[in-house]
């Protein structure tokens, strides 16, 4: 299992790239960038693969809503060209309340929309020239970016519908507020199912963590942070499926050792990425980047 990190938020882009650098020196596989509303998180990858080598960078996710495919595939084209091999696209339709009150758009069917996407953007990825024309979508064109090669893609996949078009279309799925046995019991099967024939999905786990002396603490705090989110519907569907009253009861807190045995368990039921969000203060970040890097040097099992 390749372990990285999260970044969050829109932090002054140094900060972002020196936290980068930090993961890079600790020796994790990627660092993965929320798309929110401030900077962009592919210009921000674009300019990592150049500033920091060795790592991969990836977006969790880019909105699909307000990018056509065809700028979306230019825009991920460009960051491979500047670092091969090195970018992973991940893509999700947002949430009913930003497509529709801020971009204003409608988020009538999020699923079609999605299968029309990737029915347009995955060729036009693999530097094929596109004619695609769907109920909601069309796209007519090639683009070509010298040196560039085609990115992973990763779908924000949570239900069963999203999950199916995660494993048909796309590499496999980028996750938040998963546990371990929601994983086991409800992701890994139906996305494996759906791309049988094609080779093995990647399944990215975003998990909030903190090496802490105070958990409950700091749970309470998480709580109180993201009481908001909990009451999206898509995440509140999967909350409801885990039995859990809010996404900070998804979150490793505790001791180096409480901490580790959780990112066993991810281990242990087929996650290949887990994409930890360091949370706390500076001395909790420390501890958690030295346990991440102590694991990744000596393998989570």
């Amino acid at each position: 299992m390749r372990i990285g990190l999260y970044i969050g938020g829109t932090p002054p882009i140094d900060h972002v790239l020196d936290r980068i650098r930090a993961a890079a020196r600790a020796g994790l596989d990627s660092v993965f960038l929320n798309q929110v509303f401030g900077w962009d998180a592919i210009t921000v990858a674009a300019l990592a693969v150049r500033e920091v080598p060795d790592i991969e960078l990836g977006t969790a996710v880019a909105q699909t809503f307000p990018r056509h495919p065809l700028a979306l595939a230019s825009q991920a084209l460009t960051v491979t060209a500047l670092g091969p091999g090195r970018f992973t696209l991940g893509i999700g339709p947002s949430h009913p309340h930003v497509v529709e009150n801020m971009f204003g758009l409608s988020y009538e069917r999020p699923a079609r929309h999605i299968r029309e996407y990737l029915s347009a953007l995955v060729p036009l990825l693999r530097g094929e020239t596109v004619d695609y024309r769907g109920e909601t979508l069309r796209a007519a064109g090639t683009v070509e970016v010298p040196g560039a090669v085609a990115p992973p893609v990763l779908l924000s996949a949570l239900g069963p519908t999203m999950l199916r078009i995660a494993g048909e279309l796309a590499d496999g799925t980028v996750t938040t507020w998963a546990t371990p046995q929601i994983i086991a019991d409800h992701i890994a099967p139906r996305l494996s199912a759906a791309a049988a024939g094609r080779r093995a999905p990647r399944i990215a786990a975003v998990v909030s963590t903190a090496v802490t002396d105070d958990p409950d603490a700091f749970r309470r705090e998480l709580a109180r942070q993201t009481a908001g989110v909990s009451d999206l519907p898509s995440y509140r569907e999967l909350l409801d499926r885990q039995g859990l009253s809010g996404v900070h009861e998804t979150a490793l807190l505790g001791s180096e050792e409480v901490v580790a045995e959780g990112i066993r368990a991810f281990a242990a039921v087929g996650t290949t990425d887990l994409v930890l969000s360091v949370r706390g203060g500076e001395e909790e970040q420390r501890r958690t980047l030295d346990l991440l890097a102590s694991l990744r040097r000596d393998g989570p099992r």
